[in-house]
């Protein structure tokens, strides 16, 4: 059969009797359409992957819709059932501001209670770490939230949660994946027992910003500190205000024209606090009022980008490997200063993110175990280590975490927690940009890039395999002139001291990621995004900084070698 009959046949079983009559309509629109439409909607099951969905909204089995979201939560309720069999389950759901997630949530929520689970349901939409945090607050077995994070507005999807607030790992991950593909469009109900969904909200809250409270070490210079800060369109409007007011911060200022949640992300490009473009507003209310921080997060508030004063007092991004050492910094600090360090504390990073963090916990005398990327690989840390205390941790895509209560990357504490850390600085006459080169300073000068390929649809993922296959069988001797002695493939879980000849097994679990380390201590990663239709380059160089008066200096060389590798490798 070929391709264009199985997407055909895929799609005209979509216009039976097993799905609505609005659905059966779309689909025949699109059968007639027929062209690259109906081939992307339904070429193949849109993936389960091990956090869950994410996709365009649509019809069709490689869109977000009431059927795949439908049959995932079924797939997950049987899993429970097999888990925890003659146990009374509860799942707690949350949504953020995105295009149907509210009804997605309902709907989602209706077939869990059709499965007798007893469902907590967020009134209105919340962060995605207070969803983590109300999962073990209440007791839950699981939770799920409706998001797809940073995507461009036409996406959504569907993260899953286990019982300690973390995203699925192995095994629970595999076997809830199994239980997904099992299940059949007819086996769905979406009328639910309403009084197994109980309505959630305030009381979850003020017990999130309790907890986020807790964190704080010192709240020196909070009143002097002006922040200017944007939802851009999403949750943290629902929550960050008050725990910023909490926590002692009373200079603060909302970018008023996206502080209202909306899908379509009006104001810009993309709803990414990673791009400068996101920030524009903020970045330019914060010149007019003379504000020391700017702070924004993503559609579902667990991603934090900043912009803060240089040494020339102009606003300057941050990015998410500086943010998190300065985070990790200050924490590690305030944790010696009260005496709390003895050596059974630990942080955690991903592979992908700057090694200063390793640098910084083995000056501290503390653990750093590097994970694979995402905070479910972070948060597994934890629980493999229940008698060691975790500080914090970090990834270079603008996610931190601050103690355990929340077991996902979280945007509201973590921005409440470098926000004092600048208070802190600006208290002690310094600044959280000069924190920044202390750091550089103390434990070494190490400056990051990041280049994201967008390949979309059945061609573009085609496109990624096909490079990432070069990378892994064509290994280059040298890179822009450093010559590689290691190569770390994830997937075989292999890496190879090109010096030595000897080979060493990675102890992490097998993921699509290629690794070069060269004689100059530079390291360049080829990695196949897990969310979007990329292939990320992630670019690390390094240097000494003898002296704070040679950063600009230093920064000028690391850049230029930054650039050499990018040409090097055609990016």
């Amino acid at each position: 059969m070929s391709l264009e009959q199985e997407v055909l046949q895929r799609a005209q079983a979509w216009t039976t009797q097993s799905y609505d009559l609005l659905t059966r309509t779309e689909v025949q629109k699109l059968i007639e359409t027929g062209g690259d439409s109906l081939t992307d909607a339904f070429y193949k099951d849109l993936d389960f992957g091990t956090g869950g969905l994410r996709g365009v909204m649509g019809v069709g089995t490689n869109r977000i819709n009431k059927y795949t979201m439908g049959m995932a939560t079924q797939g997950l309720a049987n899993y429970l059932a097999k888990q925890f069999p003659d146990e009374q389950v509860s799942v707690a759901i949350a949504h953020d501001s995105r295009n149907n997630s509210k009804e997605f949530t309902r709907q989602v929520a209706e077939v869990l209670a059709a499965n007798n689970i007893k469902v907590y349901m967020f009134d209105d939409l919340r962060p995605t770490p207070e969803l983590s945090f109300a999962i073990r607050h209440l007791g839950c077995k699981s939770g799920i939230v409706i998001t797809a994070s940073h995507n461009p507005p036409e996406y959504n999807g569907y993260k899953v949660y286990w019982d300690d607030g973390a995203q699925l790992v192995p095994p629970h991950d595999k076997g809830v994946i199994d239980e997904v593909r099992k299940v059949k469009p007819e086996d769905l109900k979406f009328s639910g027992e309403s009084d197994l969904i109980q309505i959630i909200g305030d009381e979850i809250d003020q017990a999130y910003w309790s907890e986020v409270r807790k964190q704080n070490f010192s709240d020196a210079g909070k009143e002097d500190l002006k922040i200017v800060f944007t939802s851009i369109h999403g949750t943290s409007i629902k929550g960050m205000p008050e725990a910023m007011a909490l926590c002692g911060f009373t200079d603060f200022h909302v970018v008023q024209e996206q502080a209202v949640p909306d899908g379509n992300f009006p104001t810009v490009v993309s709803p990414n606090p990673e791009e400068a473009e996101a920030l524009h507003m903020a970045v330019e209310m914060a010149k007019e009022i003379g504000a020391d921080m700017v702070i924004g997060t993503d559609p579902d508030a667990d991603r934090v980008g900043l912009a803060v004063r240089d040494l020339f007092g102009e606003m300057t991004l941050i990015n998410g490997n500086q943010a998190a050492s300065v985070l990790i910094y200050y924490l590690l600090e305030q944790w010696k200063s009260a005496g709390k360090l003895n050596g059974k504390q630990f942080v955690g990073k991903t592979i992908v993110t700057t090694d200063l963090i390793d640098k910084m916990a083995e000056a501290y005398g503390l653990d750093c175990p590097n994970c694979l990327t995402g905070f479910k690989w972070i948060a597994d840390l934890i629980r493999k280590r229940p008698d060691m205390q975790f500080i914090g941790g970090g990834e270079e895509s603008y996610g931190y975490m601050v103690s355990d209560f929340v077991r996902d990357k979280d945007a509201i504490t973590s921005a409440v927690m470098l926000a004092e850390a600048a208070a802190w600085a600006k208290s002690n006459g310094s600044s959280f940009y000069e924190m920044l080169i202390e750091v550089y300073h103390k434990f070494g000068f190490y400056l990051e890039d990041l280049v994201s390929m967008t390949k979309k649809g059945r061609t573009g993922s085609q496109e990624i395999a096909q490079m990432m296959e070069e990378f892994r069988s064509n290994t280059p001797a040298q890179i822009a002139g450093e010559k590689i002695v290691e190569v770390l493939d994830y997937q075989s879980q292999i890496a190879k001291n090109l010096k030595s000849g000897v080979d060493k097994a990675i102890d992490l679990p097998k993921s699509n990621v290629v690794q070069f380390i060269t004689d100059k201590g530079s390291k360049i990663t080829a990695r196949p995004s897990g969310t979007e239709p990329k292939i990320k380059f992630y670019i690390s160089v390094n240097s000494k900084l003898e002296n704070t008066e040679d950063f600009g200096h230093i920064k000028i060389q690391l850049e230029q070698r930054i650039e050499k590798i990018k040409l090097a490798l055609g990016l």
